[in-house]
């Protein structure tokens, strides 16, 4: 309590760069972090761009998402239990996530077409370009099936046969993904566990990386980007965060970059500027 009032709100609401500087000062000592886009660590590093692409909802897919939002809110009003009203929420978010990403995530019975999800459409589109520029290209989820399930949308719809990486791969299956990737000029996409594609990786052939869905903890998000942007890493890569417009997911990855800038403000960590989501941010993604 007594750092919000001292530290949070007068950085993060009022953008006090006196404080944000204080606080610098007071943590400096206690922190160390390189970069490796620091000149003295990579100085020949490419750039990165980051993409904030959005897609709409389709129209049966909207109105499975107003149904979820109306079960999952009516649910949380029917208990006053703090504990259980916080799991409800976080399992209506997790309902969310899936319709966003395909009817199919959630359902498990709708077909596997593209025309039921604005986000698989807008990804469709994305690698059509992708591969007419004979460039490489990771596409990163948190749910397995949704890869399934984009494998499949991607064999439809541009004849376009995947690699797979996911943590229920054997080594052996998993060393062999990554170097037809890496090697393979004909093996052009490489869908990846979120999870499993987070650290220990080399996939510099790819120049470009999607985020079909949004993470949580960004640090995550980060960590699956950088099997791309790394060294030894020679194209520029590009960075598509894929949000659907109008959902909670923009209200989302509207508090993920407040939370984000406050930690550049003050300590330039970027590794735990979302710990956890208070009652009232909760509320306020469901709330216009």
């Amino acid at each position: 309590m007594e750092f919000r009032k001292a530290f949070r709100i007068p950085i993060e609401v009022e953008r006090d760069q006196g404080t944000a500087e204080r606080l610098r000062r007071i943590t400096s000592p206690f922190l160390m972090r390189r970069l490796k886009t620091d000149p003295a660590i990579a100085s020949e590093l490419p750039e990165k761009t980051v993409i904030d692409d959005y897609a709409g909802l389709a129209r049966e897919q909207a109105a499975l998402y107003e149904s979820i939002v109306r079960r999952g809110l009516e649910e949380t009003r029917r208990t006053s239990d703090r504990f259980a009203r916080r799991a409800l929420i976080l399992k209506l978010i997790t309902g969310l996530k899936q319709a966003c990403d395909h009817p199919r995530l959630y359902d498990k019975e709708s077909p596997m077409k593209a025309a039921l999800s604005g986000k698989a459409m807008l990804l469709v589109n994305l690698l059509g370009q992708i591969l007419e520029c004979s460039e490489k290209v990771l596409v990163f989820s948190q749910y397995v099936e949704c890869l399934n399930i984009l494998r499949h949308i991607i064999a439809d719809e541009l004849d376009e046969n995947c690699l797979f990486y996911t943590g229920r791969m054997d080594q052996g299956a998993r060393v062999e993904a990554v170097e037809s990737f890496q090697t393979d000029p004909g093996r052009r996409i490489m869908l990846v566990s979120l999870r499993a594609g987070g650290v220990g990786l080399n996939l510099t052939a790819a120049s470009h990386v999607i985020h079909y869905d949004l993470w949580f903890n960004p640090a995550v998000e980060n960590q699956a980007t950088d099997r791309a942007f790394r060294i030894g890493q020679t194209r520029n890569v590009f960075v598509h965060r894929l949000i659907t417009a109008g959902t909670f997911e923009e209200k989302i990855d509207g508090m993920l970059k407040s939370k984000r800038e406050l930690a550049e403000l003050s300590v330039a960590s970027g590794e735990s500027w979302l710990s956890s989501m208070d009652d009232y941010e909760l509320r306020e993604i469901f709330c216009k």
